[in-house]
């Protein structure tokens, strides 16, 4: 089980938060094995946004803060992609085909995976 790391998880009132016994409930912060926001990290997308909220500013500086555009160029605009060649016209994989190839999206050049 995992607790949410938003920061004022505890303070939204519902009733998975409640805690303690009859006459003494108090909110608190919630706990799942499976959380579904911020990469597993948050119970709610509010919870998220309070965390980035908080945050987010520390977590670029510290990683680090894009200060030049990044230009896409030639080289770097190599993506995987979907071959619409794998399937023959009735639907069934042609073994001669890879499932995925990798395409310049600036060129539009495409061109095999290759494993390492």
């Amino acid at each position: 089980m995992k607790y949410c790391q938003g920061p004022r998880c505890h303070s939204y009132d519902t009733q998975d938060r409640k805690r303690g016994p009859k006459g003494n409930k108090r909110n608190e912060t919630r706990r799942r094995s499976q959380l579904y926001y911020l990469n597993g990290n948050a119970c709610s997308l509010q919870c998220a946004n309070d965390w980035f909220d908080t945050y987010g500013n520390r977590a670029v500086d510290y990683f680090g803060r894009i200060t030049q555009p990044i230009v896409l160029t030639e080289d770097n605009a190599w993506r995987q992609v979907w071959n619409s060649n794998y399937y023959d016209d009735n639907y069934r994989a042609r073994p001669d085909q890879p499932r995925y190839i990798e395409r310049n999206m600036i060129t539009g050049a495409e061109r095999n995976i290759v494993d390492n």
